[in-house]
C-alpha cells in the first residue's frame, strides 16, 4: 500500500486570444481564435509530457475550445468556480468605456468591484475551493484572472496575484504539498 501523493502539481493554461472584438468580457463568454496558433498549441504540448492527467476547464467557450485544441477527442470536466472575474455592468463594454483605474494601489484594485460584478478578491474566494480541491496533478484551461488567483493562493497575498501579465496560451505551473504550501514552479511559459 502507498501513501499519499508527496505533491500535486497544477497546470494551468490560460485560454487562446478570445473573440472579444475590443469589447471587455469577463462572463461574456465569447470563442477562441484558434487560427494562426497552431506553433504555441504544438509547444503546449509538448511542454506537458502527462496529457493523460486530468483536464479540467473553465465553462467559457473560450477555455473549452483552447482545451479541445490541445487535446483533440478529449473533452474537459467543466468547472463554474473557474469563470473569469465577473465585471457586472461593465461586461461587454467596450474596452474604451472602461474608466481608468490606474490610480488605486494594489490593495485597492484586488477590493474593487463594479456594479453587480465581482472583485479580484472575490475572484480568489470564489476560484481557491476548485484550485485546492484538486487531489491529484491535473491540467486546467482557465482565464488570466483565475491563473492570477491561483498565484494569489500559492503565494499567500491577493493583492500580489494582480501584479502578474498572464499571456494567452502560457503555462503556469504550481506544486502544492500535502500541507497546503505552493511552490511557484514557473510563471508564463511560451508566453508571446
Amino acid at each position: 500500500m502507498t501513501g499519499p501523493a508527496a505533491y500535486c502539481d497544477l497546470f494551468l493554461i490560460r485560454h487562446a486570444p478570445a473573440d472579444t472584438q475590443g469589447r471587455l468580457c469577463g462572463r461574456t463568454d465569447v470563442g477562441a481564435l484558434l487560427q494562426g496558433c497552431s506553433a504555441q498549441v504544438a509547444a503546449l504540448q509538448s511542454r506537458l509530457s502527462t496529457p493523460e492527467l486530468p483536464l479540467i476547464s473553465s465553462p467559457a467557450r473560450r477555455c473549452v475550445q483552447t482545451a479541445e485544441a490541445l487535446w483533440p477527442g478529449r473533452a474537459p470536466s467543466v468547472d463554474a468556480r473557474l469563470w473569469e472575474q465577473d465585471f457586472g455592468v461593465l461586461d461587454g463594454a467596450p474596452v474604451a468605456d472602461i474608466p481608468d483605474l490606474g490610480p488605486l494601489s494594489r490593495a485597492e484594485l484586488a477590493q474593487h468591484r463594479a456594479q453587480e460584478g465581482e472583485s479580484f478578491a472575490d475572484l480568489c474566494a470564489r476560484a481557491a475551493p476548485a484550485l485546492t480541491g484538486v487531489s491529484q496533478s491535473s491540467i486546467l484551461v482557465v482565464h488570466a484572472g483565475v491563473i492570477r488567483a491561483a498565484l494569489a493562493l500559492a503565494l499567500g497575498d491577493i493583492p500580489v496575484g494582480l501584479a502578474f501579465d498572464i499571456g494567452t496560451l502560457s503555462l503556469t505551473r504550481l506544486r502544492r504539498f500535502p500541507d497546503g504550501s505552493y511552490a511557484v514552479l514557473s510563471v508564463n511559459e511560451g508566453a508571446a
